[in-house]
């Protein structure tokens, strides 16, 4: 609402400014071209813009239920992800709030490349599917660069449902191009971070108050999905560190359920997909690298 940029609509101008432009911290030049877009349709009036944001997540939470019935062939459980996707309210705040278009349009490019993905893990000679995983992947990243983590997903999907992991080197191969593209977004995200000032340094966040609330904001996360009361807009960083008997206690209750996952990978291989999904997917914003206050 108070960039001129966006208001004006989608112009040659504004694209360029979109590609080039490092504004709020932030590199996601298919999100601004988004907000664009709707500044023409529906000016500055905000309902329209929420409307395309509950669209958005509307798609998201259908083909959520359209890739895993694909992956795993089972119609139930399948449903019991996307409706838990769709209505959870751990999910409220990239639909409800305008300016996270940029989850919701990143997680529809997230979703698309996967789905390329499976098509391409059918028929490994289909190079068509391949260059959409790609091309896919590429768009997400310019939407949000959250998806760096994705390559990394794919291969885990390769190992459950898609049961590729007879033959682990070509399947390395594969994703290079995408690990290249990841790499590359996260170097551009964090010079744009840096250079607006958003980035903590050391001195201010040491490396011990770092690891000790990423071991602890593991644990939250996994207990407001279960339980998701006291959501708030904005959860401050405890800038005194974690008191060490609450850190050292979330890596105790980490290392069990990974090594239970892991034990289970036999029986029950889509634990270890998807404990390794949520620990490799949380790492971008899990605060190693901490960014701004939150």
């Amino acid at each position: 609402s108070q960039n001129a940029w966006v208001q004006s609509g989608l112009t040659g101008q504004g694209v360029i400014w979109a590609f080039t432009s490092f504004h709020a911290a932030n590199w996601h030049p298919l999100t601004w071209l988004s907000h664009m877009v709707d500044a023409d349709l529906f000016g500055m009036h905000p309902g329209g813009h929420h409307a395309m944001n509950l669209m958005f997540h509307i798609l998201d939470s259908l083909l959520v239920f359209g890739l895993f019935r694909r992956m795993t062939k089972a119609l139930w459980p399948s449903a019991v992800v996307a409706a838990l996707f769709a209505v959870h309210p751990m999910h409220v705040e990239s639909v409800a709030w305008v300016a996270e278009r940029k989850d919701v349009v990143s997680t529809l490019f997230w979703i698309l490349t996967t789905w390329a993905y499976v098509r391409y893990a059918d028929d490994t000679s289909s190079w068509r599917w391949y260059a959409a995983t790609v091309g896919a992947f590429t768009l997400g990243l310019m939407a949000k660069p959250m998806l760096v983590t994705l390559p990394f997903v794919l291969l885990l999907l390769d190992y459950w449902p898609l049961g590729r992991f007879g033959r682990k080197l070509p399947l390395l191969r594969e994703k290079l191009p995408l690990v290249a593209l990841s790499v590359a977004s996260s170097v551009v995200t964090f010079v744009a971070q840096t250079s607006g000032g958003a980035t903590q340094d050391f001195q201010n966040v040491p490396l011990s108050y770092r690891i000790s609330n990423t071991l602890v904001s593991y644990v939250l996360y996994l207990y407001s999905l279960i339980w998701p009361q006291g959501l708030a807009v904005y959860y401050p960083y405890p800038f005194g560190g974690r008191p060490l008997v609450q850190a050292l206690g979330a890596l105790a209750l980490l290392v069990t359920i990974t090594w239970l996952a892991i034990r289970a990978k036999r029986q029950r291989p889509y634990l270890m997909t998807g404990w390794f999904w949520y620990l490799g997917t949380m790492i971008p914003v899990i605060g190693l690298v901490q960014v701004g206050g939150q």
